[in-house]
């Protein structure tokens, strides 16, 4: 069974930040300390947990910023790729983003070339041009 929920527990915070290290550290190559940043301890950041039949599978974060509201972080283990994770986990974002912000001025993030299609269906597009980051190709996306 697959379900996502926003981290309360500092085990699961810990699980979550095991699941960005594996994916943007140790297969993207990010370095650590541009992965963790100030925000990952901000009282304003909600923290998101995957998983899967127990099992940890996928981390995300969204903040307020001064631009609106950004998503952020989302990360799915290799074995858990292609198994509705990372839709599950937008989806209760997003919820929880028009629960708790409802007057964001725009809801945004910067998605990594082969996630496009992920936020795509769930009502993000495409704004401005491609840009790195980490050395990884995205492009801005903002929802609506």
């Amino acid at each position: 069974m697959l379900t996502v929920h926003k981290i309360t527990d500092l085990r699961d915070l810990d699980a979550a930040f095991t699941i960005r290290e594996k994916v943007f550290v140790g297969e993207q190559n990010v370095p650590a300390e541009a992965e963790y940043d100030a925000h990952d301890r901000a009282a304003t950041t909600r923290h998101y947990l995957a998983t899967v039949d127990g099992q940890p599978a996928g981390a995300a974060r969204w903040r307020p910023t001064p631009g609106g509201v950004k998503l952020e972080r989302f990360a799915v283990l290799a074995d858990f790729r292609n198994k509705g994770v990372g839709d599950a986990l937008v989806r209760q974002v997003l919820a929880d983003v028009r629960a708790e912000a409802p007057d964001a001025a725009q809801v945004y993030l910067h998605a990594q070339l082969r996630a496009i299609p992920l936020y795509e269906r769930t009502g993000f597009h495409k704004e401005g041009e491609l840009f790195e980051e980490c050395d990884i190709q995205h492009y801005k996306m903002v929802l609506g």
